[in-house]
């Protein structure tokens, strides 16, 4: 594989990991004002539907097209994204009734949408609020400069409510992605003949990020995520708000309404660069939610899909739990069995995160990236188990030394208890009127909570 993928904004490798290449633009150049100054009063225009279309019929349509600095370019495009979003589900947000949205309107001003169509082609992305560029990885401020990236020294430079359940939310997926280097340097580790290293790098990274995912019930109050979590909303897969789409006013075919799907966490590269490395992902099954698992990562900045791929055939021509099997490593076989639980624990938290944030405050069944609620997760959780299992029963537990014993016993005891917890939850979602206090109660049954 190559050393770097980079767009000049980003650069996937062992020194800058997923995030970009330096701190974003706080704020656009003074030559794009009119639209920072809508950016600097967004929730309080949320919060006055007419006063917000004030703003945008007295909006300038901004000259971008010359523009070549990437981070303002990229800067350009997170304003255009939050604005869009903002001004089309405004009414979603406003005539939510019972959790459930209201109709977003359909049309999309020429003043923000031929802007918005030309620095998301200049990126190669949709023209949609996305999680790299927009919402999330080039959206975050130190509060100290001096400081790290922990979620309590980051501020959002454009959010939709500026409460701190939402900036304490997205932020924490910056935290998190701080530790990617070393994720990256670990499978640049394992593919420049430094197998062992690589692969308890990799081990001991997502411990970490483990632990930086579950912050997240401190940093974010699963009670208010819908404040705002009508304005990440997507286009495809959620015609309940958005019916036919959206039709993009003054482009070069305004009529066409267009479907593009929201911004998640099911965006960000870390379990995606897992899952193709450990081999996850011959256990995905043949379904449809599969079919929108990868239909997400054609949502990703170019760089990350070329390291996808790249990735991709390296491992089909050194696929990891091979190397270690065919040279009898059992304990390089437990590190790899360990970065697959882990990677299970990952999806199970965020499992957890969707009974709470979601699933306990709207039986609304659609996810921001126009997937399914309830059996979106599950389905790569059961990929997750399928792999655990195949990896348990090959290695030789005699072999191992007793450290390693001891992870494989745990791991097993936990492969048990996460097989019956997946199929208990979703014998009660299988019900009409599934109670989501019920399927959230079973983690702590199953001494699967994720939140102690």
């Amino acid at each position: 594989m190559q050393k770097e993928y980079t767009d000049h904004f980003f650069n996937i490798s062992p020194k800058h990991g997923f995030l970009p290449i330096r701190e974003p633009l706080a704020n656009l150049p003074t030559q794009y004002s009119a639209i920072q100054l809508i950016i600097d009063k967004l929730p309080d225009l949320i919060a006055d539907i007419p006063c917000f279309d004030e703003k945008i019929a007295n909006l300038p349509k901004l000259n971008v097209d010359e523009e070549t600095d990437p981070f303002v370019i990229q800067a350009l495009f997170r304003a255009y994204c939050f604005v869009s979003s903002a001004y089309l589900l405004a009414p979603a947000q406003r005539d939510k009734k019972d959790g459930i949205y209201g109709k977003a309107r359909n049309e999309l001003p020429a003043q923000l949408a031929v802007p918005l169509d030309c620095v998301a082609n200049k990126l190669g992305v949709s023209p949609w609020l996305e999680y790299h560029y927009a919402y999330s990885l080039g959206n975050y401020i130190r509060k100290d400069p001096q400081g790290d990236l922990h979620w309590q020294n980051l501020d959002m430079a454009c959010s939709f409510t500026r409460t701190k359940d939402e900036i304490g939310f997205i932020m924490n997926h910056v935290y998190i992605n701080e530790v990617t280097p070393d994720l990256v340097q670990a499978i640049y580790l394992y593919f420049t003949n430094q197998e062992q290293d690589g692969i308890k790098l990799m081990y001991e990274t997502l411990l970490e990020i483990n632990k930086r995912r579950q912050s997240m019930w401190r940093a974010s109050d699963h009670r208010h995520y819908n404040d705002f979590r009508a304005f990440i909303m997507g286009i495809k897969g959620n015609e309940q708000v958005f019916g036919l789409g959206v039709k993009y006013l003054g482009t070069k075919n305004p009529e066409e309404y267009r479907q593009y799907r929201g911004q998640t966490g099911a965006q960000d590269d870390i379990i995606p660069t897992c899952d193709i490395f450990t081999g996850i992902t011959k256990f995905y099954p043949h379904n449809d939610l599969t079919d929108y698992l990868h239909d997400l990562r054609t949502y990703r900045p170019q760089c990350v899909q070329a390291y996808f791929k790249d990735l991709q055939e390296e491992v089909a021509v050194k696929p990891v739990l091979e190397f270690f099997k065919s040279r009898d490593d059992h304990n390089g076989l437990v590190y790899l069995l360990a970065c697959i639980d882990q990677v299970y624990l990952f999806r199970n938290g965020h499992w957890q995160f969707v009974q709470q944030y979601i699933m306990a405050n709207t039986k609304y069944p659609v996810a921001t990236g126009g997937t399914p609620i309830i059996s979106w997760l599950p389905n790569q959780i059961q990929a997750c188990l399928s792999a655990i299992g195949e990896v348990l029963n090959i290695i030789k537990v005699d072999l191992l030394n007793e450290i390693h014993k001891q992870m494989y016993e745990d791991i097993k005891h936990r492969h048990q208890q996460g097989q019956k917890l997946i199929n208990e939850q979703l014998k009660e979602l299988q019900k009409i009127d599934y109670s989501s206090e019920k399927v959230y109660k079973l983690n702590d049954q199953h001494n699967l909570q994720d939140d102690k």
